[in-house]
């Protein structure tokens, strides 16, 4: 009896409501330690240094960029032809991506492809290389010129670029119509017109706003934005070509 009663005490205690111990405050959470905090590095000329280890941190607008955009609002305005295009890549599961054959993505993928570029800036001449993507590099000239009315059709293109305050415009015009602006499969023509205005936030930072115009291929420009990172690390070597065993696993459908 006196067990149950112990046992009956308890229960009482325990509906009438306990008054719970205090518990110590958590720890606050921990800073990241990466990207690197700072201002934004200057050259001796004043605009901002943009030279680094960039990350893409855009997976996602690299695999299906036409459907990132949808769910934010704001979806690709594709012409019908263009449309029917794009869905048959959708359709065959993206076998024919040109990238996946060891192919340059062009502009504007280069941005968002899983690979990591280095940017090297002078005042004339603004030179990307980048890891992955066929291993190329891009020559951006800031040396006042025009376009090369007479441009040959090319992976890249002609990139030309200047300073607006403290945002890099560049504007490349000259890229084949083979290209695909991402996985899903947007495509382009050959009058295609990509302009990126290019900001460094921070020490670890940059913002990637890239402008898409192609009157064959969309009904008006838009547009999508990256925010690439400061890489931990460097770039290390990637030859796609001597051994893409990915090529056997594109068979789509």
């Amino acid at each position: 009896m006196a067990v149950a009663f112990l046992a009956s005490g308890l229960g009482l205690a325990q509906s009438a409501g306990t008054v719970p111990a205090p518990q110590p405050p958590k720890p606050a959470a921990a800073k990241p330690t990466w990207p690197p905090e700072g201002p934004t590095p200057r050259t001796a000329d004043g605009k901002p240094d943009l030279s680094g280890n960039w990350a893409p941190n855009a997976i996602r607008e690299n695999v299906d960029l036409a459907g990132f955009l949808a769910a934010a609002g704001t979806p690709v305005p594709m012409l019908p032809e263009a449309e029917k295009i794009h869905q048959k890549r959708k359709d065959s599961l993206s076998k024919d991506d040109p990238e996946s054959f060891c192919l340059p993505p062009g502009v504007p993928r280069m941005s968002t492809t899983p690979y990591p570029w280095t940017i090297i800036q002078t005042p004339k001449l603004i030179a990307i290389v980048y890891e992955g993507g066929a291993h190329i590099w891009r020559k951006i000239f800031m040396d006042g010129r025009a376009h090369d009315p007479q441009v040959e059709y090319t992976w890249l293109g002609d990139s030309i670029g200047h300073w607006d305050g403290d945002t890099l415009v560049v504007e490349t015009v000259g890229q084949n119509d083979i290209t695909w602006l991402d996985e899903g499969g947007i495509p382009h023509s050959t009058e295609m017109k990509v302009t990126e205005r290019i900001r460094r936030l921070d020490y670890g930072h940059l913002e990637i706003e890239h402008t898409i115009e192609d009157p064959k291929t969309f009904s008006k420009p838009w547009k999508f934005t990256t925010h690439p990172v400061l890489l931990r690390g460097e770039l290390i070597e990637y030859i796609c070509q001597e051994n893409n065993k990915d090529v056997q696993h594109m068979v789509g459908k």
